[in-house]
Protein backbone atom coordinates (compact mmCIF):
# COMPACT_ATOMS: atom_id res chain seq x y z
CA UNK A 1 0.00 0.00 0.00
CA UNK A 2 1.03 3.52 -0.52
CA UNK A 3 -0.23 6.44 0.87
CA UNK A 4 0.20 10.46 1.64
CA UNK A 5 -1.80 12.76 2.97
CA UNK A 6 -4.52 13.22 0.01
CA UNK A 7 -3.17 10.56 -2.27
CA UNK A 8 -3.65 6.97 -2.27
CA UNK A 9 -3.27 3.94 -4.86
CA UNK A 10 -4.45 0.33 -5.30
CA UNK A 11 -3.82 -2.62 -7.60
CA UNK A 12 -0.78 -3.38 -9.21
CA UNK A 13 1.14 -2.62 -12.50
CA UNK A 14 3.82 -3.52 -14.77
CA UNK A 15 4.48 -4.70 -18.09
CA UNK A 16 3.61 -8.68 -16.61
CA UNK A 17 0.22 -7.81 -15.13
CA UNK A 18 -3.35 -9.25 -17.08
CA UNK A 19 -6.67 -8.98 -16.42
CA UNK A 20 -5.83 -6.05 -13.33
CA UNK A 21 -5.34 -2.71 -13.08
CA UNK A 22 -3.09 0.06 -10.74
CA UNK A 23 -5.52 3.19 -9.30
CA UNK A 24 -4.09 6.27 -7.79
CA UNK A 25 -5.84 8.95 -6.27
CA UNK A 26 -5.46 12.85 -5.39
CA UNK A 27 -8.13 14.61 -3.91
CA UNK A 28 -8.07 17.86 -4.69
CA UNK A 29 -10.13 21.09 -3.23
CA UNK A 30 -11.39 22.50 -6.74
CA UNK A 31 -11.26 21.09 -10.36
CA UNK A 32 -13.76 18.53 -10.43
CA UNK A 33 -13.40 15.02 -11.65
CA UNK A 34 -10.02 14.46 -13.70
CA UNK A 35 -9.01 10.87 -15.50
CA UNK A 36 -5.62 9.94 -16.94
CA UNK A 37 -6.07 6.78 -18.42
CA UNK A 38 -3.17 4.39 -19.71
CA UNK A 39 -4.88 0.96 -21.01
CA UNK A 40 -4.49 -1.36 -23.19
CA UNK A 41 -8.31 -1.93 -23.70
CA UNK A 42 -8.92 1.79 -24.44
CA UNK A 43 -10.31 1.66 -27.50
CA UNK A 44 -12.90 -0.19 -26.97
CA UNK A 45 -13.41 0.11 -23.83
CA UNK A 46 -11.94 3.81 -22.69
CA UNK A 47 -14.98 5.13 -22.07
CA UNK A 48 -17.01 2.16 -19.93
CA UNK A 49 -14.10 2.64 -17.64
CA UNK A 50 -14.37 6.05 -17.30
CA UNK A 51 -18.06 6.07 -16.81
CA UNK A 52 -17.81 3.88 -14.08
CA UNK A 53 -15.06 5.51 -12.34
CA UNK A 54 -17.08 8.52 -12.56
CA UNK A 55 -20.18 6.99 -11.01
CA UNK A 56 -18.44 5.54 -8.19
CA UNK A 57 -16.62 9.12 -7.64
CA UNK A 58 -20.56 10.23 -7.45
CA UNK A 59 -21.49 7.15 -4.84
CA UNK A 60 -18.91 7.71 -2.76
CA UNK A 61 -19.29 11.71 -2.53
CA UNK A 62 -15.92 12.30 -4.41
CA UNK A 63 -16.36 15.45 -6.15
CA UNK A 64 -12.88 16.86 -6.84
CA UNK A 65 -10.02 14.18 -7.59
CA UNK A 66 -6.91 13.34 -10.02
CA UNK A 67 -7.27 9.66 -10.96
CA UNK A 68 -4.45 7.75 -12.82
CA UNK A 69 -5.21 4.41 -13.83
CA UNK A 70 -3.49 1.98 -15.94
CA UNK A 71 -5.67 -0.55 -16.92
CA UNK A 72 -4.03 -3.86 -17.87
CA UNK A 73 -7.59 -5.87 -19.37
CA UNK A 74 -9.31 -5.67 -16.05
CA UNK A 75 -13.11 -6.30 -15.43
CA UNK A 76 -15.57 -4.29 -14.34
CA UNK A 77 -15.85 -5.99 -10.55
CA UNK A 78 -11.74 -5.62 -10.13
CA UNK A 79 -11.89 -2.23 -11.67
CA UNK A 80 -14.71 -1.56 -8.87
CA UNK A 81 -12.65 -3.27 -6.07
CA UNK A 82 -9.39 -1.41 -6.78
CA UNK A 83 -10.94 1.91 -6.51
CA UNK A 84 -12.93 1.33 -3.80
CA UNK A 85 -9.74 0.35 -1.75
CA UNK A 86 -7.67 3.56 -2.86
CA UNK A 87 -10.87 5.28 -1.79
CA UNK A 88 -11.50 3.77 1.67
CA UNK A 89 -7.19 3.96 2.14
CA UNK A 90 -7.52 7.37 1.70
CA UNK A 91 -11.27 7.49 3.42
CA UNK A 92 -10.92 5.07 6.39
CA UNK A 93 -14.05 5.71 8.11
CA UNK A 94 -16.05 5.74 5.31
CA UNK A 95 -18.86 3.07 5.99
CA UNK A 96 -20.17 2.62 1.96
CA UNK A 97 -19.69 -0.67 -0.68
CA UNK A 98 -20.39 -0.06 -3.97
CA UNK A 99 -21.95 -3.28 -5.18
CA UNK A 100 -22.20 -4.54 -8.50
CA UNK A 101 -25.29 -5.98 -9.22
CA UNK A 102 -25.45 -9.75 -8.76
CA UNK A 103 -25.50 -11.83 -11.78
CA UNK A 104 -27.63 -14.59 -10.88
CA UNK A 105 -28.75 -15.57 -7.26
CA UNK A 106 -29.31 -19.10 -8.78
CA UNK A 107 -25.25 -19.88 -8.51
CA UNK A 108 -25.94 -19.76 -4.41
CA UNK A 109 -27.27 -23.12 -4.00
CA UNK A 110 -26.05 -26.05 -2.82
CA UNK A 111 -26.28 -29.07 -0.27
CA UNK A 112 -24.36 -30.76 2.18
CA UNK A 113 -24.46 -33.73 0.48
CA UNK A 114 -22.80 -32.92 -3.26
CA UNK A 115 -19.81 -34.00 -4.82
CA UNK A 116 -16.44 -32.17 -2.84
CA UNK A 117 -14.06 -34.24 -5.21
CA UNK A 118 -12.20 -31.91 -6.25
CA UNK A 119 -12.01 -27.80 -4.56
CA UNK A 120 -9.30 -25.54 -6.49
CA UNK A 121 -7.93 -22.65 -4.34
CA UNK A 122 -7.11 -18.84 -6.23
CA UNK A 123 -5.24 -16.50 -4.14
CA UNK A 124 -8.12 -13.47 -3.69
CA UNK A 125 -5.91 -11.19 -4.88
CA UNK A 126 -5.12 -12.02 -7.98
CA UNK A 127 -8.33 -11.68 -10.16
CA UNK A 128 -6.63 -12.54 -13.33
CA UNK A 129 -7.62 -16.37 -12.11
CA UNK A 130 -11.00 -16.14 -11.59
CA UNK A 131 -13.06 -15.86 -14.62
CA UNK A 132 -11.55 -19.08 -16.20
CA UNK A 133 -11.62 -21.03 -13.30
CA UNK A 134 -14.99 -22.39 -13.87
CA UNK A 135 -14.34 -23.88 -17.02
CA UNK A 136 -12.05 -26.71 -15.63
CA UNK A 137 -15.20 -28.08 -13.56
CA UNK A 138 -13.65 -28.47 -10.37
CA UNK A 139 -16.15 -29.55 -7.74
CA UNK A 140 -15.42 -26.54 -5.83
CA UNK A 141 -13.61 -23.30 -6.20
CA UNK A 142 -11.71 -21.24 -3.29
CA UNK A 143 -11.35 -17.90 -3.42
CA UNK A 144 -8.58 -17.53 -1.09
CA UNK A 145 -8.22 -14.64 2.03
CA UNK A 146 -5.90 -17.03 4.09
CA UNK A 147 -1.98 -17.91 2.88
CA UNK A 148 -1.88 -17.01 -0.16
CA UNK A 149 -2.55 -13.01 0.45
CA UNK A 150 0.30 -11.04 1.70
CA UNK A 151 -0.72 -9.24 4.88
CA UNK A 152 -0.50 -5.68 3.08
CA UNK A 153 -3.03 -6.91 0.75
CA UNK A 154 -5.47 -8.78 3.22
CA UNK A 155 -8.21 -5.34 2.89
CA UNK A 156 -7.85 -6.10 -1.11
CA UNK A 157 -8.28 -9.43 -1.12
CA UNK A 158 -11.65 -8.75 0.93
CA UNK A 159 -12.91 -6.66 -1.71
CA UNK A 160 -12.37 -8.76 -4.85
CA UNK A 161 -13.61 -11.78 -3.08
CA UNK A 162 -17.02 -10.05 -2.49
CA UNK A 163 -17.31 -8.45 -5.87
CA UNK A 164 -16.37 -11.67 -7.52
CA UNK A 165 -19.07 -13.69 -5.78
CA UNK A 166 -21.42 -11.22 -6.86
CA UNK A 167 -20.28 -11.21 -10.33
CA UNK A 168 -18.15 -14.29 -11.81
CA UNK A 169 -19.77 -17.41 -13.09
CA UNK A 170 -18.33 -19.82 -11.64
CA UNK A 171 -20.26 -22.39 -14.26
CA UNK A 172 -22.02 -24.51 -11.23
CA UNK A 173 -18.44 -25.15 -9.07
CA UNK A 174 -18.78 -24.83 -5.24
CA UNK A 175 -18.55 -21.07 -4.00
CA UNK A 176 -16.33 -21.24 -1.59
CA UNK A 177 -13.80 -19.00 0.85
CA UNK A 178 -11.09 -19.43 3.07
CA UNK A 179 -11.12 -16.68 5.85
CA UNK A 180 -8.03 -16.18 7.79
CA UNK A 181 -7.49 -17.76 11.02
CA UNK A 182 -9.70 -16.76 13.78
CA UNK A 183 -9.99 -14.22 15.39
CA UNK A 184 -8.99 -12.35 12.11
CA UNK A 185 -11.32 -14.41 10.37
CA UNK A 186 -14.26 -13.18 11.80
CA UNK A 187 -13.51 -9.79 10.26
CA UNK A 188 -13.85 -11.58 6.72
CA UNK A 189 -17.50 -12.81 7.21
CA UNK A 190 -18.84 -9.17 6.33
CA UNK A 191 -17.24 -9.91 3.06
CA UNK A 192 -18.83 -12.98 1.61
CA UNK A 193 -21.77 -13.37 4.00
CA UNK A 194 -24.09 -11.26 2.17
CA UNK A 195 -23.25 -12.13 -0.94
CA UNK A 196 -23.88 -15.76 -2.00
CA UNK A 197 -21.16 -17.87 -0.93
CA UNK A 198 -21.83 -21.83 -0.46
CA UNK A 199 -19.34 -22.63 1.93
CA UNK A 200 -16.51 -21.07 4.56
CA UNK A 201 -13.16 -22.91 4.94
CA UNK A 202 -12.09 -22.38 8.57
CA UNK A 203 -8.29 -22.65 9.04
CA UNK A 204 -5.83 -23.75 11.44
CA UNK A 205 -8.91 -24.73 13.75
CA UNK A 206 -8.79 -25.71 17.05
CA UNK A 207 -11.84 -26.21 19.05
CA UNK A 208 -15.66 -26.40 18.59
CA UNK A 209 -15.58 -22.97 20.34
CA UNK A 210 -14.22 -21.30 17.11
CA UNK A 211 -16.50 -22.85 14.99
CA UNK A 212 -19.61 -21.14 16.85
CA UNK A 213 -18.08 -17.90 17.08
CA UNK A 214 -18.02 -18.22 13.18
CA UNK A 215 -21.88 -19.78 12.76
CA UNK A 216 -23.14 -16.59 15.59
CA UNK A 217 -21.62 -14.52 13.03
CA UNK A 218 -23.08 -15.83 10.02
CA UNK A 219 -26.59 -15.70 11.47
CA UNK A 220 -25.79 -12.36 12.94
CA UNK A 221 -24.91 -11.32 9.27
CA UNK A 222 -27.93 -12.52 7.90
CA UNK A 223 -29.90 -10.67 10.14
CA UNK A 224 -28.64 -7.92 9.49
CA UNK A 225 -29.06 -8.30 5.35
CA UNK A 226 -32.99 -9.85 6.19
CA UNK A 227 -31.07 -12.75 3.97
CA UNK A 228 -34.16 -15.62 4.22
CA UNK A 229 -32.77 -19.45 3.68
CA UNK A 230 -35.27 -19.52 0.80
CA UNK A 231 -33.65 -16.75 -1.45
CA UNK A 232 -30.02 -17.25 0.49
CA UNK A 233 -29.15 -20.88 0.69
CA UNK A 234 -27.69 -22.05 3.41
CA UNK A 235 -23.94 -21.57 3.96
CA UNK A 236 -21.70 -24.51 5.37
CA UNK A 237 -18.41 -24.49 7.43
CA UNK A 238 -15.60 -26.63 6.62
CA UNK A 239 -12.50 -26.74 9.26
CA UNK A 240 -9.40 -27.65 8.31
CA UNK A 241 -7.30 -29.18 11.16
CA UNK A 242 -3.75 -28.21 10.98
CA UNK A 243 -2.07 -28.98 14.34
CA UNK A 244 -1.53 -31.26 16.77
CA UNK A 245 -4.20 -29.88 19.06
CA UNK A 246 -6.77 -29.10 16.17
CA UNK A 247 -6.27 -33.12 15.54
CA UNK A 248 -6.59 -34.20 19.03
CA UNK A 249 -10.23 -32.16 19.06
CA UNK A 250 -10.88 -33.29 15.07
CA UNK A 251 -14.63 -35.47 16.55
CA UNK A 252 -15.59 -31.99 19.30
CA UNK A 253 -14.76 -30.00 16.28
CA UNK A 254 -16.59 -32.06 13.61
CA UNK A 255 -19.82 -31.66 15.26
CA UNK A 256 -19.62 -28.86 16.38
CA UNK A 257 -22.41 -27.27 13.70
CA UNK A 258 -24.99 -28.46 12.21
CA UNK A 259 -23.89 -26.35 9.17
CA UNK A 260 -20.49 -28.41 9.15
CA UNK A 261 -20.42 -30.41 5.54
CA UNK A 262 -16.70 -31.17 5.80
CA UNK A 263 -13.85 -31.93 7.87
CA UNK A 264 -10.70 -31.42 5.83
CA UNK A 265 -6.71 -31.85 7.06
CA UNK A 266 -3.95 -29.25 6.58
CA UNK A 267 -0.60 -31.43 5.98
CA UNK A 268 1.93 -28.52 5.84
CA UNK A 269 1.05 -26.60 8.65
CA UNK A 270 0.71 -29.97 10.31
CA UNK A 271 3.98 -31.69 10.08
CA UNK A 272 5.93 -27.67 10.77
CA UNK A 273 3.94 -28.30 13.80
CA UNK A 274 5.10 -32.32 14.71
CA UNK A 275 8.91 -30.60 13.92
CA UNK A 276 8.74 -33.21 10.81
CA UNK A 277 9.11 -33.29 6.59
CA UNK A 278 6.50 -34.25 4.92
CA UNK A 279 6.46 -37.04 2.96
CA UNK A 280 4.65 -38.72 -0.21
CA UNK A 281 4.05 -41.45 1.69
CA UNK A 282 2.69 -40.00 4.46
CA UNK A 283 3.77 -42.18 7.39
CA UNK A 284 4.15 -39.17 9.52
CA UNK A 285 0.88 -37.98 8.95
CA UNK A 286 -1.08 -41.24 8.74
CA UNK A 287 -2.29 -40.83 12.66
CA UNK A 288 -3.69 -37.24 11.55
CA UNK A 289 -5.10 -38.39 8.58
CA UNK A 290 -7.01 -41.13 10.53
CA UNK A 291 -8.18 -39.52 13.12
CA UNK A 292 -9.80 -36.77 10.51
CA UNK A 293 -11.91 -39.71 8.38
CA UNK A 294 -13.05 -41.54 11.61
CA UNK A 295 -14.29 -37.82 13.50
CA UNK A 296 -15.95 -36.89 9.76
CA UNK A 297 -17.70 -40.42 9.62
CA UNK A 298 -19.05 -40.39 13.20
CA UNK A 299 -20.52 -36.95 12.41
CA UNK A 300 -21.62 -37.76 9.43
CA UNK A 301 -20.18 -35.31 7.42
CA UNK A 302 -17.29 -35.55 4.68
CA UNK A 303 -13.82 -36.33 5.02
CA UNK A 304 -11.56 -33.99 2.52
CA UNK A 305 -7.71 -34.68 2.25
CA UNK A 306 -4.61 -32.04 2.04
CA UNK A 307 -3.35 -30.42 -1.54
CA UNK A 308 -0.61 -32.29 -3.40
CA UNK A 309 1.99 -29.62 -3.89
CA UNK A 310 3.79 -30.67 -6.82
CA UNK A 311 1.57 -29.81 -9.42
CA UNK A 312 3.78 -31.67 -12.27
CA UNK A 313 3.69 -34.64 -10.65
CA UNK A 314 0.68 -35.98 -12.51
CA UNK A 315 0.71 -39.88 -11.57
CA UNK A 316 2.35 -38.71 -7.57
CA UNK A 317 -1.01 -37.01 -7.34
CA UNK A 318 -3.06 -39.71 -8.81
CA UNK A 319 -0.98 -42.55 -6.38
CA UNK A 320 -1.87 -39.64 -3.47
CA UNK A 321 -5.75 -39.90 -4.10
CA UNK A 322 -6.01 -43.21 -4.75
CA UNK A 323 -4.13 -43.62 -1.21
CA UNK A 324 -6.66 -41.13 0.36
CA UNK A 325 -9.98 -42.80 -1.69
CA UNK A 326 -9.03 -46.07 0.24
CA UNK A 327 -8.72 -44.74 4.08
CA UNK A 328 -11.74 -43.31 4.05
CA UNK A 329 -11.14 -39.57 2.24
CA UNK A 330 -13.86 -37.82 -0.62
CA UNK A 331 -12.06 -35.18 -1.73
CA UNK A 332 -8.54 -33.54 -1.71
CA UNK A 333 -7.44 -29.69 -2.44
CA UNK A 334 -6.13 -28.51 -5.83
CA UNK A 335 -3.70 -25.98 -6.50
CA UNK A 336 -3.21 -26.16 -10.05
CA UNK A 337 -6.01 -26.37 -12.51
CA UNK A 338 -4.86 -29.03 -14.52
CA UNK A 339 -4.79 -31.43 -10.96
CA UNK A 340 -8.52 -31.05 -11.01
CA UNK A 341 -9.74 -33.84 -13.71
CA UNK A 342 -6.73 -36.65 -12.20
CA UNK A 343 -8.52 -36.06 -8.51
CA UNK A 344 -11.90 -36.71 -10.27
CA UNK A 345 -10.95 -39.90 -12.14
CA UNK A 346 -8.80 -41.18 -9.34
CA UNK A 347 -12.01 -40.93 -6.75
CA UNK A 348 -14.22 -42.14 -9.17
CA UNK A 349 -15.86 -46.26 -8.68
CA UNK A 350 -13.86 -48.16 -11.32
CA UNK A 351 -15.74 -50.45 -13.57
CA UNK A 352 -14.83 -53.64 -11.49
CA UNK A 353 -16.07 -51.68 -8.51
CA UNK A 354 -19.31 -50.34 -10.13
CA UNK A 355 -20.27 -54.57 -11.53
CA UNK A 356 -19.40 -55.62 -8.12
CA UNK A 357 -21.72 -53.55 -6.55
CA UNK A 358 -24.43 -54.24 -9.08
CA UNK A 359 -24.50 -57.49 -8.12
CA UNK A 360 -24.88 -57.10 -4.49
CA UNK A 361 -27.80 -54.65 -4.65
CA UNK A 362 -30.12 -56.85 -7.49
CA UNK A 363 -29.05 -59.66 -4.62
CA UNK A 364 -29.49 -58.56 -2.00
CA UNK A 365 -33.10 -56.78 -3.40
CA UNK A 366 -33.86 -60.06 -5.10
CA UNK A 367 -33.30 -61.67 -1.61
CA UNK A 368 -35.96 -58.91 0.31
CA UNK A 369 -38.87 -59.45 -2.20
CA UNK A 370 -38.81 -62.93 -1.64
CA UNK A 371 -38.83 -62.28 1.86
CA UNK A 372 -34.99 -64.21 2.51
CA UNK A 373 -32.84 -63.26 5.45
CA UNK A 374 -29.61 -64.33 4.02
CA UNK A 375 -28.68 -62.92 0.83
CA UNK A 376 -25.19 -64.92 -0.77
CA UNK A 377 -23.17 -64.16 -3.80
CA UNK A 378 -21.39 -67.43 -5.00
CA UNK A 379 -20.06 -68.44 -1.73
CA UNK A 380 -20.30 -65.11 -0.14
CA UNK A 381 -22.62 -64.40 2.19
CA UNK A 382 -23.70 -60.45 2.07
CA UNK A 383 -24.50 -58.72 5.22
CA UNK A 384 -26.32 -55.23 5.48
CA UNK A 385 -22.75 -53.41 5.66
CA UNK A 386 -21.83 -54.86 2.67
CA UNK A 387 -25.24 -53.80 0.85
CA UNK A 388 -24.31 -50.61 2.41
CA UNK A 389 -21.21 -49.91 0.91
CA UNK A 390 -22.45 -51.42 -2.65
CA UNK A 391 -25.16 -48.39 -2.70
CA UNK A 392 -22.63 -45.85 -2.26
CA UNK A 393 -20.95 -47.10 -4.45
CA UNK A 394 -23.52 -47.06 -7.11
CA UNK A 395 -24.30 -43.47 -6.05
CA UNK A 396 -20.77 -42.50 -6.15
CA UNK A 397 -21.23 -43.64 -10.05
CA UNK A 398 -24.27 -42.17 -10.89
CA UNK A 399 -23.22 -38.52 -9.68
CA UNK A 400 -19.98 -39.43 -11.59
CA UNK A 401 -22.16 -40.04 -14.75
CA UNK A 402 -20.49 -43.46 -15.17
CA UNK A 403 -23.64 -45.03 -15.08
CA UNK A 404 -27.43 -43.40 -15.22
CA UNK A 405 -29.70 -43.41 -12.53
CA UNK A 406 -31.96 -46.21 -14.35
CA UNK A 407 -28.72 -48.50 -14.66
CA UNK A 408 -30.94 -51.58 -13.44
CA UNK A 409 -33.26 -51.08 -16.61
CA UNK A 410 -30.77 -50.15 -19.06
Amino acid sequence: MNQKNNISCAGKRGDQIRSDCYIELELKRSGGIKIEMKSKVESMYGDSIIAQLTEMCRFFNINHVEILVEDAGALPFTLAARFELAVKRLLPDLDKEFLLPMIDKNYSSTTKERLRRSRLYLPGNEPKFFVNAGLHSPDGIILDLEDSVAHSEKDAAQLLVRNALRSVDFYGAERMVRINQMPLGLNDLKFIVPHFVNVILIPKCESAVQITEIEQEVHRLKRLHKMKSASSGDIYFMPILESALGIMKAYEIATASRHNCALAIGLEDYTADLGTQRTNEGRESFFARSMVINAAKAAGIQAIDTVFSDVADMEGLRESVIEAKSLGFEGKGCIHPRQVQVVHEAFAPTLEEIEKAKKIVLAFEEAESKGLGVVSIGTKMIDAPVVKRAQRTIDLAIMNNIISKNWKIE
